[in-house]
């Protein structure tokens, strides 16, 4: 996917769920849904070490 606005036009991935609990189907997800995201691990592991931020 090149253009972001080919994006608009295609249609949609199947959902699970319905009203406030709806959310797309992971197992319907693929890279053109923007479902690639390489430093996901890293980015967990990093914010898993890092310590809470004070509370109020």
């Amino acid at each position: 996917m090149t253009d972001p606005l080919d994006k608009a036009t295609s249609q949609a991935p199947a959902t699970l769920g319905e009203g406030c609990l709806s959310r797309y189907d992971p197992d319907e997800l693929d890279a053109n849904d923007g479902t690639e995201f390489p430093g996901a691990v890293q980015l967990w592991e990093q914010l898993q070490r890092e310590p809470p931020p004070p509370s109020r």
